[in-house]
């Protein structure tokens, strides 16, 4: 038995060293609450939040180190366990895993590129470099094929407006594009263009774009975000993010086959050009990721086209009936971005019956039972694979029981998210499961819950926020009492 425990210990000492040794080879910098704020508030750093279980950020693993070590000596990289920082991390508002946030003096902004040593190396430099990079004539051709999007500016001076204005627009997108700007004669010639001047360079399309337009911040901004998205990109993991980023509606068009891609494709890719700046327009591989079409509210059926306006959630799937072609394509956009056409609305069929403590909610159903007048509806929007929402589930069920004792004019609910939409009109869209709203009675305001998910906070939140919780007519009350109290107290002259 001694022996055994002898071993068990030996082990464990060894154990322990061969992680000491791996944190001490490792460029990346372990954070603890103690020692967070020190990287943080250097000029310029990248963190991961992490878990040691999640599979992603194992992958993530190798390529952080590489580029740990590529970047040592300028940009310090760390990591937080989440599993250890619990309170740092929901300090940071830490979701899920990984998650990578770019400090700059403590302050924290969203990390955009790719979980690639390349990408996070090329990334972190480029956010290393000035706003706007001063650049010689014999520089501007190397800066200009830096990256695969890179933006210049031709000056006369850098007191002007113009290049105030170029300026401006450098400090917003900086975190995604490469600025710089020439004040040089021969660089003007070389490039053929008059100052003042800014000519984005690329490697894709047309490989570059003259600005056109007058010299505002608005106005450059506007170009560069759009002469920067290829005309018609095929989208997967590393770039979905750009896109949704990008802000504009996106136009999917799905193929299965390379042959289905080359001549569907000749109908289509002329639209990215005639609709650019209105709607980006991407490939997707229905053989990879055919699920999505679900998600859009099509059939698996391909080759097929479809809308999806992601900030308001709205899908706009073109008929599947119809053969994808240019004539019928063109009309069916046109006819989007006049504002002509209606969201489709996915929803699961009404319940033939729906009388227990908890309101079944479909897309058909949503305007019926949450949009009552004379209702409260507390409503959690769920998703049947979510652990949290299994978890909150008994919870919920017996809130729909306690509910009734405060009034019969509280109703809670749920709706699968999965397999309903919200209506077009809807001034909220789901992010996120569970998300939990309550919809007041009268005029329909939306209040939204952030609280803990148990059922004494439900209730009290109920009882402060619903129109018949008690809270507003304890509010009138209180308020016939103030205003009895400075009567009371009122002298006449």
């Amino acid at each position: 038995m001694k022996a055994s425990a002898t071993l068990l210990l030996a082990l464990a000492a060894t154990t322990a060293q061969v992680r000491a040794d791996a944190a001490a080879d490792s460029d990346v910098i372990s954070l603890t609450k103690d020692t967070f704020s020190e990287v943080a508030q250097k000029p310029l750093s990248l963190i991961e939040f992490y878990a040691p279980w999640c599979g992603h950020c194992k992958a993530l693993a190798p390529e952080y180190e590489k580029a740990a070590t590529e970047l040592k000596s300028s940009i310090p990289l760390a990591k937080v366990d989440c599993t250890e920082q619990t309170e740092l991390c929901q300090e940071h508002d830490v979701r899920g895993y990984p998650t990578m946030k770019v400090f700059r003096e403590g302050e924290p902004s969203e990390y955009k590129g790719q979980r690639t040593a390349e990408s996070i190396i090329g990334y972190m430099k480029k956010l290393a470099l000035p706003p706007v990079s001063d650049l010689s004539a014999d520089k501007v051709k190397e800066f200009a094929e830096s990256d695969k999007v890179v933006v210049v500016g031709f000056f006369e001076d850098k007191t002007s407006d113009e290049y105030k204005a170029f300026e401006a627009a450098a400090n917003k997108l900086r975190d995604t594009f490469l600025f710089g700007a020439t004040t040089e004669e021969e660089a003007f010639k070389a490039q053929g263009v008059k100052a003042p001047a800014i000519v984005l360079f690329k490697k894709f399309d047309e490989g570059k774009n003259t600005f056109d337009a007058k010299f505002e911040e608005g106005a450059i901004s506007n170009f560069v975000q759009t002469v920067s998205v290829p005309l018609m990109d095929e989208i997967g993991p590393e770039n979905y993010g750009y896109y949704m980023e990008n802000g504009l509606p996106l136009a999917y068009l799905f193929v299965s086959t390379p042959e289905e891609r080359a001549t569907v494709g000749k109908e289509i890719e002329p639209l990215a050009k005639d609709f650019r700046g209105k709607v980006n327009f991407v490939y997707i591989d229905a053989s990879k990721f055919g699920g999505h079409a679900k998600n859009l509210n099509l059939k698996e059926s391909w080759p097929a086209f479809v809308i999806h306006e992601s900030e308001k959630n709205l899908r706009y799937p073109f008929d599947q009936g119809k053969k994808v072609n240019h004539a019928d394509v063109k009309a069916f956009v046109q006819d989007f971005v006049n504002g002509k056409l209606e969201p489709s609305l996915k929803s699961e069929e009404i319940p033939k019956e729906n009388d227990g403590d908890v309101k079944v909610v479909v897309g058909k159903s949503y305007a019926d039972i949450v949009l009552d007048t004379d209702k409260d509806v507390l409503i959690e929007f769920y998703a049947p694979w979510c652990g949290h929402c299994k978890a909150l589930a008994p919870t919920w069920e017996e809130l729909g029981k306690e509910a009734k004792k405060l009034s019969d004019k509280i109703v809670i609910a749920k709706m699968d998210g999965t397999e309903n939409d919200l209506p077009s009109d809807a001034p909220f869209s789901v992010q996120g499961f569970p998300t939990i709203k309550l919809v007041k009675a009268g005029d329909n305001e939306v209040v939204d819950y952030a609280g803990s998910r148990t059922l004494e906070s439900f209730i009290d939140f109920l009882k402060a926020n619903a129109v018949h919780g008690g809270g507003a007519e304890k509010k009138e009350a209180k308020e016939g009492d103030d205003k009895k109290t400075e009567e009371e107290g009122h002298d006449e002259l």
